[in-house]
């Protein structure tokens, strides 16, 4: 799986903006998933786009916006690979068509950004 650069610059975007742990439904994996760069996924969480604060999601909704089409789609495709990331969506309502961005940070967590209407 690949970590695009969105979704590092989204990892700094939030870094600063905390989230209320209502916000975040942590889905941990029952196997440790290896990304491209060596991190095991250890644990996977799904935070809606609509649920940020109204500046922070102004930021997201810029910075899909100049974001290829094609780069979702990989994205996506790479999401469908991983079981446990299909669970933790559907566990929220969601499915791999809706995730706009994903971060993984160096702890192992993968979090999938999603929107209603993509």
């Amino acid at each position: 799986m690949r970590t695009f650069t969105l979704s590092a610059v989204l990892a700094v975007l939030l870094a600063g903006s905390p989230l209320a742990a209502a916000q975040t439904s942590p889905a941990p994996s029952q196997s440790q998933t290896k990304s491209d760069e060596g991190v095991a996924i250890r644990s996977i969480q799904v935070i809606d786009v609509e649920e940020l604060k109204a500046d922070v999601r102004s930021q997201v909704d810029a910075l899909v916006s100049h974001t290829k089409q094609e780069e979702i789609k990989s994205l996506r495709a790479s999401l469908e690979a991983i079981p446990e990331a299909v669970s933790a969506l559907k566990a929220k309502g969601r499915n791999s068509a809706q995730v706009v961005a994903i971060n993984i940070d160096k702890e192992g967590v993968l979090t999938m950004f999603t929107k209603r209407t993509t």
